[in-house]
């Protein structure tokens, strides 16, 4: 599906607020609720977009210490490691990268002893890991989820 500069609308509209109805979209845009139904049913059904979600603030349900990881596996434990991970409810992201790491990952959890636990307890026991570099991150400057057109 080619997106046409009225679905890019559609599209920058929702981003900023996904609560947003037909209705008030149409309006912002001159253009019936039902045309705009139709045009953000398509771009469901064409993949565009994925799902519509709420962002929480972690730092307000007690997930205060934000922590990336740079992860080194050997290469037949690649995908086993990334496997383990991601189910661990701590991980926020995980990515496979090009570059000196080879998965690189986000952690949100409560506190430094958690952070802790979470190092010495569940990273450090995963078979085919290397190397693990961890950043603390102090302050954020700019914070976005999903893709700004």
């Amino acid at each position: 599906m080619k997106l046409s500069e009225t679905d890019r609308k559609i599209l920058e509209l929702l981003s900023l607020n996904g609560r947003m109805s037909y209705a008030e979209i149409g309006k912002e845009l001159n253009i019936s609720r039902v045309s705009i139904r139709d045009r953000v049913h398509q771009m469901m059904e064409a993949g565009i977009i994925e799902k519509f979600s709420v962002v929480i603030n972690s730092e307000m349900v007690g997930k205060t210490v934000s922590a990336f990881f740079e992860v080194d596996c050997e290469p037949a434990y690649l995908v086993t490691v990334a496997e383990k991970l991601v189910i661990n409810p701590s991980v926020a992201s995980c990515y496979q990268m090009t570059g000196p790491s080879t998965l690189h990952m986000h952690v949100l959890v409560e506190d430094f002893p958690s952070l802790e636990s979470f190092i010495n307890n569940e990273l450090y026991g995963i078979e085919g890991i290397t190397r693990v570099e961890s950043h603390i991150l102090l302050r954020r400057f700019k914070s976005r989820s999903g893709l700004k057109l």
